[in-house]
């Protein structure tokens, strides 16, 4: 089996591997959020002592 000739090999995947860059890119830059990012609440919540059923 003869050997390839990598020269072309490596131009078909430096230009498939841009194109679907970009391709991916666009498609991530053009997602809109379609619920406000929500806030969490900085206070902190009373936790109570754990009361064991047996004495």
């Amino acid at each position: 089996m003869p050997q390839l000739n990598p020269n072309p090999w490596l131009l078909v995947l430096i230009l498939s591997w841009v194109t679907l860059t970009t391709m991916f890119l666009t498609k991530t830059q053009n997602a809109r959020f379609h619920n406000p990012p929500t806030q969490y609440q900085t206070n902190k919540q009373e936790t109570n002592t754990w009361l064991w059923p047996w004495p």
